[in-house]
């Protein structure tokens, strides 16, 4: 078999995102309630059979990461190709302060211009996008006929669900990127990533979950 079954999982809540600040490659660690979605999500897939898990290696996806590799035993990998977009400059601050002191960057972030570049070494979405399709082809290519999990963040949820839709970087979001949700979807060499299912929270209805507002 050469089809590779992926579980894709974005970190636990932080309190980054409960204040809707940017985190981009900052460090932010889980919070309370994000480490009880990160044990959550591992309680889901302790009864999976699950040969690998790659993580990017910022703390917040790492620890939730590392809770679903203590219930399942399965091999953690880090991989920094797995980290969020970068946002340079407008890591740190609220969508609303980008806004203020940055306008017309504002609206190129809002209108999602695909080649909008934010200062201070950020990353346009054309290069989200071929980063997170690259290390997902390089990734899954090493799991025929397995099942891996990817813990990750928002925007690299977001295109996991574009390129396995073949939806277009600029189409309108109408897909849920929660934290700590459990989405599956499979990979051939031939056809690259389908979806099998979005946004599964059953293991978290005691609690609400975010969404990622940003991506």
């Amino acid at each position: 078999m050469h089809v590779t079954r992926i579980i894709a999982i974005r970190h636990g809540e932080t309190a980054w995102n409960v204040d809707t600040r940017i985190q981009g490659h900052l460090d932010i660690p889980l919070n309370d309630i994000g480490e009880w979605q990160a044990r959550q999500a591992a309680g889901a897939l302790a009864n999976e059979s699950i040969d690998a898990i790659y993580s990017s290696d910022l703390k917040r996806a790492f620890a939730t990461a590392e809770a679903i590799a203590a219930a399942t035993q399965a091999p953690l990998i880090a991989n920094p190709q797995l980290r969020e977009r970068s946002f340079g400059d407008f890591q740190g601050r609220t969508f609303t302060q980008i806004e203020a002191e940055s306008p017309e960057d504002a609206m190129r972030w809002r209108k999602r211009d695909p080649d909008f570049v934010p200062a201070g070494g950020g990353e346009s979405l054309t290069m989200l996008r071929s980063r997170i399709d690259a290390a997902v082809n390089d990734i899954a290519s090493k799991h025929p006929g397995e099942q891996i999990v990817l813990v990750a963040h928002g925007g690299v949820m977001d295109v996991l669900y574009r390129l396995a839709t073949k939806l277009d970087l600029q189409a309108p979001r109408t897909w849920q990127l929660t934290n700590a949700a459990i989405n599956r979807l499979l990979w051939t060499p031939d056809s690259g990533l389908t979806l099998v299912g979005w946004a599964d929270t059953q293991h978290l209805n005691q609690q609400q979950s975010r969404d990622e507002i940003h991506s």
